[in-house]
């Protein structure tokens, strides 16, 4: 699977009703509304660059109140060690 973020900015008066036409596309995991230059961070998890590419060109910058995107997409991910000492058993 690859992950990918998409920041996205959006019509001001319309920043809910995006957020959540996005969190409903297949393929986006979870959307954050957040302050900076950006209005919402979509989190996206699909099996290859193809789908990336229908899930961000073919979706998410075609909904009314998207104005622009970005995307980035992940190479690793890293977790806190206090969260995977939660998950060990028995150690």
């Amino acid at each position: 699977m690859l992950t990918a973020f998409v920041m996205i900015s959006a019509d001001v008066h319309s920043i809910p009703e995006t957020a959540q036409a996005v969190a409903d596309i297949d393929g986006v995991t979870e959307v954050y509304s957040c302050a900076g230059d950006i209005d919402l961070i979509a989190k996206i998890k699909v099996r290859d660059h193809e789908a990336i590419a229908e899930v961000v060109t073919g979706r998410i910058n075609r909904l009314q109140g998207v104005t622009a995107s970005t995307t980035h997409i992940a190479f690793r991910s890293y977790a806190s060690r206090e969260t995977e000492a939660g998950f060990s058993v028995g150690e």
